[in-house]
C-alpha cells in the first residue's frame, strides 16, 4: 500500500513528517514480522497436522489442548501485552532519545522483575493446577480430568520460559529486529513435531501426550535460547539490577497493571470458549483448538505483523499534539487496508472453503471427514469477527502509543461479559431449543466471541477518532473486497464439486491456489490493490 503526502508520519528524532523512504521502511518492518509469523505458523500448522494424525478429536487430545493453553496464556499476556505496552514505548523512546545507557538498564530491569513474577507463578501454579482445572475445563471428569492435571504441571516450567522470550522478543522488536524474534518460535514447534514423530508409533495417546508436553517445555528452552545471544549484543554485559527508584521502570510498572487487565482480559475472552466447551466435551474442546490454530494464522500474520511493526515507531513519535494525531492517522489508515486486504479473503475462504482447509490440514490418521465438518463448523463462527480482532489490534496499539491503556481495558471487559453472556446462550440452551447435537453449540462459542469482537472493534475507534480525528473507514473499498472474495470462493467452490472429496491433498491445492489468484488478480483489475502489496508484505524488511 502506498501513503499520500496527507499520511505522512511524524520523523521520530524531528516531530517532521516523514519521507515515502520512512513509510517504505515501516511496511519493511512489518513484512519483517509477517515473514516470521509466516515461517512460524506454517512451521505450526504442521506440528498440529502430525498431532491430528495421532490425536484426532479423543479424550486425549481435548486434555492437551486444555493444558496447552497455560503456556499460551502467559505467552500472550506477557508477550503481546505487558511488553508490548508498558515496556516498547518507554524502551524505544529511551533509545531514540540517545538515553542508551538508561535503555540497558531498564531492560536489565525488567528481566529480574519477570524472572521473579514468573518463578513465582510457576511454583504456585504446579501446587495448584488441581485447583485451576476447574477454571480451565471443569466439565473434565475421570482419567480425563487427572491426565489434565499432569500435562498442566509439566507445561507450567515451559510457560515461564516462553515469558523470558517473549522479554527477548521486546528488546528486539525495539531495536527493529523484528524477524528474529517472530520466527523463534519455529524450533518450538519442531521440538514438538520431533517428539510425535518419535514417540507417537509406539505410545498410547495417554502417554504420547505426557512426552509430548515434556516436548513442548525443551522446545521452550530452545525458543529462548537462539535470541538470547543477538539480545545480548544490545545489552552486553547484561546485569540483573532490579532497582526500584528508577522512574523508568515505575513507568513501565504503572503501566504493567492495566495492560496486564486488559491483556489479561483479552486472554479471558478465549478462555471462555474453552471454559463453555468443556461442558460440550473433549471433543469440543480439541475442534477449538485445531479451529484455533487456523483462525489466528490471519490475526498474527496480518493483524499483528502490522501492529507490532507500528506500536515501536508510534511510540518514538515526537512533536506536537497536532503532529502526532496527524502521524497516527495516517498509520492507522495504511495499517487498516492493508490488514483488510488480506483478512477479508481469509475470512470468505473459512467460511466458504473451510471444509478444503480443514481437510487439506489435518484429515489423516485419526482425524476423519466427521471431524472435518465439525472444525469447519467451528472455524466459521470464528471467522465472523475476524476482520474486527485484526483492526482492534492496531487500534490498540496506537492507544498503548499514547500511553492510554485503560481505555482498550475498559473496552476487552465488555468483550468479556458480551461473550460469556452470548457463549453461554449459544453454547449450550440454543442447540436444545433447535434440537441439535450438543456439540455443535462449540459453533456457537465461535459465532458469539466475534459478535463481542466487533464491539470492542467500534468503541476502540470511535474512542480513538475522539482523541486524533477521523480515520477513514474505507468502506467502498471493503464491500469490494467481500464481493471479490466471494467471487473468488465461488470458482474454488465449483473446483471443488468437480474433484474426489476423499483425497484432501490433491483437493486443497486444486481448489484453494485458483481462489488466491482469482482474489488478487481480480482486485488487480479493479485497482483496489496490487500486487506490490503482497510482495512487500512477504519480503523481509531491512
Amino acid at each position: 500500500m502506498t501513503s499520500s503526502p496527507a499520511d505522512s508520519t511524524a520523523d521520530p528524532a524531528q516531530g517532521r513528517p516523514t519521507s515515502a523512504k520512512t513509510q517504505g521502511a515501516s511496511r519493511g518492518h512489518a513484512a519483517a514480522v509477517a515473514s516470521g509469523i509466516l515461517l512460524s505458523r506454517l512451521v505450526g500448522l504442521v506440528r498440529d497436522r502430525v498431532f491430528a494424525h495421532y490425536f484426532g478429536t479423543s479424550d486425549a487430545a481435548g486434555a492437551f489442548r486444555a493444558a496447552f493453553r497455560i503456556p499460551n496464556f502467559l505467552q500472550n499476556l506477557f508477550g503481546e501485552g505487558v511488553l508490548s505496552a508498558s515496556f516498547i514505548p518507554v524502551y524505544a523512546r529511551l533509545n531514540a532519545e540517545n538515553r542508551h545507557e538508561e535503555a540497558s538498564r531498564l531492560a536489565e530491569a525488567v528481566f529480574a522483575l519477570l524472572f521473579l513474577i514468573t518463578a513465582v507463578l510457576v511454583a504456585a501454579g504446579v501446587y495448584a493446577t488441581p485447583w485451576l482445572i476447574e477454571l480451565i475445563a471443569p466439565g473434565f471428569k475421570g482419567a480425563t480430568r487427572d491426565l489434565t492435571i499432569r500435562l498442566v504441571q509439566i507445561l507450567f516450567p515451559g510457560a515461564a520460559l516462553l515469558v523470558l522470550s517473549a522479554w527477548c522478543l521486546g528488546i528486539l522488536n525495539s531495536h527493529r529486529n523484528f524477524f528474529l524474534s517472530y520466527a523463534a518460535p519455529v524450533v518450538w514447534n519442531v521440538a514438538m513435531i520431533t517428539t510425535l514423530a518419535w514417540a507417537g508409533p509406539a505410545h498410547a495417546q495417554a502417554r504420547l501426550a505426557v512426552l509430548l508436553a515434556i516436548g513442548s517445555v525443551v522446545g521452550s528452552a530452545l525458543q529462548f535460547a537462539v535470541q538470547l545471544p543477538t539480545v545480548l549484543r544490545f545489552l552486553w554485559p547484561l546485569r540483573l539490577n532490579l532497582d526500584f527508584r528508577s522512574e523508568h521502570l515505575g513507568t513501565v510498572s504503572r503501566n504493567f497493571f492495566p495492560v496486564f487487565l486488559s491483556r489479561g482480559v483479552v486472554q479471558i475472552s478465549a478462555y471462555v470458549d474453552a471454559w463453555l466447551g468443556s461442558f460440550l466435551g473433549p471433543a469440543a474442546v480439541a475442534a477449538l483448538g485445531y479451529a484455533q490454530t487456523l483462525y489466528t494464522l490471519p490475526v498474527s500474520l496480518f493483524g499483528m505483523a502490522v501492529s507490532a511493526a507500528e506500536l515501536p515507531a508510534m511510540s518514538s513519535a515526537v512533536g506536537s499534539p497536532e503532529e502526532i494525531a496527524s502521524a497516527l492517522r495516517g498509520r492507522l489508515t495504511a495499517g487498516l487496508q492493508q490488514i483488510a486486504f488480506f483478512v477479508i479473503p481469509s475470512a470468505a475462504g473459512f467460511v466458504l472453503l473451510g471444509d478444503v482447509i480443514v481437510g487439506f490440514i489435518y484429515h489423516t490418521g485419526h482425524f476423519q471427514h466427521s471431524d472435518v465438518m465439525f472444525v469447519w463448523a467451528v472455524l466459521a463462527g470464528s471467522s465472523v469477527g475476524l476482520l474486527a480482532s485484526t483492526s482492534g489490534r492496531l487500534y490498540s496499539s496506537a492507544f498503548y502509543a499514547l500511553r492510554d491503556t485503560r481505555t482498550p481495558l475498559k473496552f476487552a471487559v465488555l468483550r468479556v461479559v458480551l461473550t460469556l453472556g452470548l457463549g453461554y446462550v449459544c453454547a449450550l440452551p440454543l442447540p436444545r431449543l433447535l434440537g441439535l447435537d450438543q456439540r455443535w453449540g462449540t459453533a456457537g462459542l465461535t459465532f458469539s466471541a466475534g459478535i463481542a469482537g466487533w464491539l470492542e472493534f467500534v468503541l476502540l475507534r470511535r474512542s480513538m477518532q475522539g482523541r486524533i480525528g477521523a480515520v477513514p473507514s474505507g468502506a467502498s473499498r471493503i464491500l469490494k473486497l467481500w464481493l471479490v472474495a466471494v467471487l473468488a470462493a465461488a470458482v474454488g467452490y465449483g473446483i471443488k464439486r468437480v474433484l474426489p472429496f476423499h483425497r484432501p491433498l490433491l483437493v486443497g491445492p486444486s481448489v484453494l491456489i485458483p481462489y488466491a489468484a482469482v482474489y488478487l488478480g481480480v482486485t488487480q483489475l479493479m485497482g483496489i490493490a496490487s500486487m506490490g502489496a503482497v510482495r512487500r508484505l512477504f519480503r523481509r524488511g531491512r
